[in-house]
């Protein structure tokens, strides 16, 4: 895509304008880190062109405050105040599913699935410009979420919403229905010299 241009334009029927305002599906997946990071960067933009985010946050512990968390946090209090940007929801396994009222040892595999529902009913109101599915390949990948179900109902989401999905393996029937998709692959990590993660880069 030199100087932004597509180097083919399908015969579709549509304008110029309506192909360049689709909603889109991405997906950030491989072996790599930097896949939510990405998502992330990806949902800053969205919410200055004043987009609703929604971040729901698969797999990672409900504990566990990721720096994005905070600074998104942060940015839904400055639209509150100011109208800049627009609204943010974070919703995380555990904690975040807040209307899931079960006592008693966790059920991740229903959890998931409830968090998924709720995306459904979110997609359908037309609630958010933006989801970030974080972590959301690993549901799939386990079976808690059926894929089939997921790919129709991205593909017939109403309105203009982009999704993101970030995680490792995502399935080849998502990534074929998606529109956008990146690989991260390793080339060097510090790991690989025995340095564990630290607080800025990793979270």
């Amino acid at each position: 895509m030199p100087q932004g241009k597509p180097s083919h334009v399908p015969v579709d029927g549509l304008t110029t304008r309506q192909r360049r305002h689709r909603p889109l599906v991405v997906v950030h997946t491989g072996q790599m880190k930097g896949k939510s990071t990405a998502a992330f960067g990806l949902a800053l933009r969205a919410w200055t062109a004043g987009l609703p985010i929604g971040v729901f946050q698969f797999v990672k512990s409900a504990k566990w405050r990721v720096g994005e968390e905070n600074a998104f946090r942060a940015l839904g209090e400055v639209h509150d105040r100011t109208g800049q940007g627009a609204p943010v929801s974070w919703h995380k396994m555990g904690e975040g599913w807040s209307w899931i009222q079960r006592g008693g040892d966790a059920d991740h595999a229903e959890d998931a699935r409830e968090g998924w529902r709720q995306i459904q009913r979110d997609l359908a109101a037309e609630r958010y410009g933006l989801y970030v599915l974080d972590e959301f390949t690993y549901p799939m990948k386990w079976g808690w979420v059926d894929v089939d179900e997921v790919v129709a109902t991205l593909r017939d989401r109403p309105g203009f919403q982009h999704v993101v999905i970030t995680g490792r393996d995502a399935d080849p029937r998502l990534v074929e229905a998606a529109d956008l998709v990146a690989e991260l692959t390793k080339v060097k990590h510090p790991m690989d010299a025995g340095q564990k993660g630290q607080k800025g880069i990793e979270w």
